[in-house]
């Protein structure tokens, strides 16, 4: 732990946390998205941003190991 409270490793935790949800929200929306006609899924905007919520997973993975 650097720093008063660890602030680094925080940070990192909080965007890790946000690029999961990203993923898994986009994730669910495009699975349920096809068997839910009532409402319309842009597929074109969750596939983009299933790919930035791994990217800012990855990210904050890196950031956490190294």
């Amino acid at each position: 732990m650097e720093g008063l409270l660890g602030l680094n490793e925080t940070m990192a935790l909080l965007v890790l946390a946000i690029g999961l949800a990203m993923v898994l929200g986009n994730f669910i929306a495009l699975v349920k998205g096809d068997k839910n006609e009532s409402e319309p899924v842009y597929t074109g905007r969750a596939w983009f941003l299933l790919l930035v919520g791994v990217v800012v997973t990855a990210w904050a993975v890196a950031s956490l190991v190294v």
